[in-house]
């Protein structure tokens, strides 16, 4: 079992969820065990960038992406994006994308920039 950690990114996009999702996207991230990403390819997938291992669990129409980290004890949940979006494919694809990226794709941020101009 792991001790899970969460990026802002991911805290971010669970708390918008309601507490049903919340407790489904959670309950399956701390199901994972060692045994389980070695087996289960139906749900999980590796991805390899920059170095480092990523797995991507699907859970109904979420993607969580993850990292196990300090000598893995723990499971770092880097990002929760839902399925077929363009962050989704930009990081299967390992296209470069940046934070700032995700920044601009979120409403809030233009409605920030339009309220600047008032």
């Amino acid at each position: 079992m792991y001790q899970l950690t969460f990026s802002d990114q991911s805290m971010s996009e669970i708390n918008k969820l309601g507490t049903f999702d919340q407790m489904k996207l959670i309950d399956e991230l701390s199901g994972i065990t060692p045994e389980r990403l070695g087996t289960d390819r139906s749900a999980i997938g590796v991805i390899h960038r920059e170095g480092k291992t990523f797995y991507r669990l699907r859970v109904e129409d979420f993607r969580l992406y993850f990292e196990i980290q300090e000598k893995d004890t723990v499971l770092f949940c880097h990002y929760v994006l839902h399925k077929h979006s363009l962050a989704d494919f930009v990081f299967r694809t390992k296209l470069p994308f940046t934070e700032e990226q995700q920044i601009e794709q979120d409403q809030s941020f233009w409605r920030y920039l339009d309220s600047l101009k008032k």
